[in-house]
């Protein structure tokens, strides 16, 4: 059977890479800390794949209809598309895909029931790019774009489900050997666009965090509610979604919160958390 050797959820606000410096010192360092240190818990694990999970934007899925997950099959991508580069202040950067594990992936979880369908060469945006601008583009990655923002996003009870799906994948159906990190993008609060574009809700980002070190998904099911998520960011706070499958895949085990800066340059809470040990 497959292993997991690496489940991490983390942030992806484009100012991360795009406008750092207008942070306060303080900040820009305990941010590039933070990354830094998550780059170094991949590379100390040796995944041989990463399966992401993240919310696609608007840019990939359909506004009706759309699914809940679409896993990309493809063997290769550039990134980030175009119109994100100067945004983003990223040149480019080439990755490679596992078109056999997609396969797999998508035939298990479309068979479990799971509301998701099939991509190939999705374009990617923040979601990808700035995780992958710390954690690098030498392994290859298997991206699952979420629909976290357009009604009816997928409850935490789907999120639940999906992550324990994938942990069931990895330690039953993938082959022998092979060695997987985990990460789910997105978050903490913010709301862009907004009204409160430039507000975030730190005691919430708290507490979800918290929510992580703990990894009760029966409270994360009962307490961490997409209205709730909406009330400390419309339109992006959602996207913690992505955690949650992170947290269920780890079979229970408890987070460890790496960082949290609650940054209005970034226009959002930006933090991080790992776990290091799987059920």
């Amino acid at each position: 059977m497959a292993e997991f050797v690496s489940i991490m959820a983390l942030a992806h606000a484009p100012g991360v890479t795009g406008w750092l410096e207008s942070c306060p010192p303080a900040d820009q360092h305990a941010i590039q800390a933070g990354y830094q240190e998550l780059a170094a818990i991949m590379r100390a694990a040796r995944p041989d794949v990463i399966i992401g999970v993240a919310n696609d934007h608007l840019l990939n899925l359909p506004l009706k209809n759309p699914p809940h997950w679409r896993i990309d099959g493809a063997s290769a991508w550039t990134g980030p598309a175009e119109f994100f580069k100067a945004w983003l202040k990223q040149p480019g950067y080439q990755v490679r895909g596992r078109p056999d594990i997609a396969e797999i992936i998508a035939r298990e979880t479309i068979a479990a029931g799971h509301h998701i369908d099939r991509g190939d060469g999705l374009l990617f945006d923040d979601n990808w790019s700035v995780p992958l601008w710390y954690l690098g583009y030498e392994v290859p990655i298997l991206p699952i774009h979420m629909n976290c923002i357009n009604p009816p996003v997928p409850e935490p009870i789907d999120c639940i489900r999906f992550g324990r799906e994938l942990r069931r994948i990895v330690r039953d159906v993938l082959p022998s050997g092979l060695r997987v990190a985990l990460m789910g993008t997105g978050g903490l609060s913010h709301e862009p666009g907004g009204p409160r574009y430039f507000t975030m809700d730190p005691e919430f980002d708290r507490w979800f965090l918290d929510l992580m070190e703990e990894s009760d998904a029966e409270r994360v099911m009962r307490e961490a509610t997409v209205e709730r998520m909406n009330e400390a960011g419309g339109g992006g706070t959602t996207e913690l979604l992505a955690w949650m499958i992170a947290m269920a895949a780890a079979g229970g085990t408890g987070a460890r919160t790496v960082f949290y800066v609650a940054s209005a340059e970034m226009r959002c809470g930006i933090g991080a958390s790992v776990w290091s040990r799987f059920a």
